[in-house]
């Protein structure tokens, strides 16, 4: 298997991966979604709220606002030593929230949450969590801990995790008149043109639409669009929690631990 970066960014990456399958590919994409662990907010003690917002309402927003995750620091409540239902401070992190609204409108934001852990904190100050009138209070406390996409979307890691066969376009400059109809037709500037020729210029942004073969009336063979069976592009994008290369990292450790235990299972059943 060989891996290229073509882009990456704290949040975002962009791998080609070659000599590979789907089901790998579809492995590797399911395991970021719903396997790799991040903290999220999963319990709140309401003290007090005067808000428009009902306590349950006020629970679901929390729960969809991203923290920075530490996965070194603290364990998943199942694997905790404490064993304890309320958890303790290698599996659970407190957020206090304490607003009130004085003499005109506020908003509550997502940076108003006062974590236990200065490490453990939204991964935007600006994620509006509720409006509140004059002299309305908002006053919680907010328990997040580690959890999994598999149990619930909240705590998945990716925004975005998909993946593409790894295109192919081949011009035929002999058959090719140059006209230009199939690079004014793609969407995505894949080709271009230079001199009396057509080339390719960004093979990555290829959706293998097929518009440029239909465009190209004239000669059907001037341009060959397909797909490599044994590449792919896989395009990720992080919630903010974890860097993205820690996702991808966590990912193909916990898939090779998959494919340890079924070779054990294997040699058990010999």
């Amino acid at each position: 298997m060989e891996v290229r970066v073509v882009d990456k960014t704290d949040v975002t990456a962009r791998l080609i991966i070659e000599d590979v399958d789907v089901p790998f590919m579809n492995a590797l994409r399911r395991i970021m979604l719903v396997e790799v662990p991040s903290m999220v907010i999963d319990e709140i003690v309401v003290l007090e709220n005067s808000s428009i917002l009902h306590d349950e309402i006020m629970a679901h927003r929390l729960g969809l606002v991203p923290l920075k995750t530490d996965l070194d620091s603290y364990n998943l409540p199942e694997e905790c030593p404490c064993k304890s239902e309320f958890g303790c401070n290698l599996c659970r992190v407190t957020l206090t929230l304490d607003v009130e609204a004085t003499d005109s409108v506020r908003t509550v934001y997502s940076g108003d949450l006062v974590p236990s852990n200065p490490d453990i904190i939204p991964v935007s100050e600006k994620i509006p969590l509720v409006k509140l009138a004059p002299s309305q209070r908002v006053r919680l406390e907010a328990y997040a801990r580690l959890g999994k996409g598999i149990e619930h979307a909240k705590w998945q890691p990716v925004s975005g995790c998909v993946y593409k066969y790894f295109p192919k376009i081949k011009i035929n400059q002999q058959a090719c008149d140059a006209c230009g109809k199939c690079v004014e037709i793609c969407s995505k500037r894949v080709l271009t043109n230079v001199g009396k020729k057509v080339e390719i210029r960004n093979i990555t942004g290829c959706t293998l639409c097929q518009d440029c073969v239909d465009a190209c009336a004239k000669d059907p063979t001037a341009i060959e669009a397909s797909w490599d069976q044994d590449a792919f592009i896989l395009d990720v994008e992080s919630s903010g929690g974890l860097p993205v290369e820690r996702i991808l990292l966590e990912a193909v450790k916990i898939l090779d631990g998959k494919a340890e235990n079924f070779l054990k299972l294997l040699m058990e059943k010999k």
